[in-house]
C-alpha cells in the first residue's frame, strides 16, 4: 500500500509542479509506453550481460558492457519510434553519455533521499515535462550480486579494476551494496 501511495504521490506532485493539464488516460498510456519501453530495454541489456558473465566471468561482462550497452539502448530507443527516447541515467555514472539531464538529477537525488530515510521506492515516476511531453522513470536497484562484481567493491577484482580504470579514467559507478538505486531507465513520451 505504501508503494502505491508513493506512486501516487509523485505523479501528483510532477502533476501540481507543472501548469500543464494531463488527463489520466495520456498518463497512463505514457506508464504503458514507459514500462514497454523500459523492460525492452533491461530485458535485451540483462539477458545478455548475465550470458556475458557465465561465459566469461565479470571481465567478459564488462567488456560486452562498455561496448555494446550503449548501442543496445540506441536500438530499444528507434525501435520505440520518433515520439519515444529511451536512456539510462545514474548520479554515479560510468560513461558521462548517462549523466542525468535537467530535472532528472533533482528526480534520482530526490529518490536517493527517499530510500535513505528507509521508504520503499515506487516502481516508477512520471513526469509532467510540457504540454503532451512526458518522463517515464523506472528506477534500478541494485537486486543481484552479480552487479556488485562491476559496481561494487571492484578492488577485490584486481584486473577488473585497472580494465575499468582505463576505459572510464572519471569513473563514478563502484562502491553499491545491494538494493542501493544505481539509476533509472528514462523515457520521454511527446503525446
Amino acid at each position: 500500500m505504501k508503494r502505491l501511495l508513493l506512486t501516487t504521490t509523485f505523479v501528483a506532485a510532477a502533476l501540481l509542479a507543472n501548469p500543464y493539464e494531463s488527463k489520466p488516460e495520456e498518463i497512463a498510456a505514457v506508464k504503458a509506453t514507459g514500462q514497454k519501453a523500459s523492460a525492452a530495454l533491461l530485458k535485451s541489456l540483462g539477458g545478455n550481460l548475465q550470458k556475458h558473465l557465465q561465459s566469461g566471468g565479470p571481465m567478459e561482462a564488462f567488456g560486452f558492457c562498455s561496448d555494446h550497452a550503449y548501442t543496445m539502448t540506441e536500438a530499444v530507443d528507434q525501435s520505440m519510434g520518433s515520439d519515444v527516447s529511451v536512456k539510462r541515467i545514474s548520479l554515479k555514472y560510468r560513461n558521462p553519455v548517462n549523466a542525468p539531464q535537467g530535472s532528472e538529477k533533482a528526480i534520482l537525488e530526490s529518490l536517493e533521499t527517499l530510500q535513505a530515510n528507509g521508504v520503499v521506492l515506487p516502481d516508477e515516476v512520471v513526469e509532467v515535462i510540457g504540454d503532451g511531453v512526458y518522463k517515464y522513470y523506472k528506477p534500478l536497484l541494485i537486486n543481484k550480486e552479480a552487479c556488485l562484481k562491476c559496481h561494487g567493491d571492484i578492488d577485490k577484482l584486481p584486473e577488473l579494476a585497472k580494465a575499468i580504470r582505463e576505459r572510464y579514467p572519471e569513473d563514478k559507478a563502484t562502491g553499491y551494496r545491494m538494493n542501493d538505486l544505481r539509476g533509472a531507465v528514462v523515457v520521454t513520451v511527446k503525446h
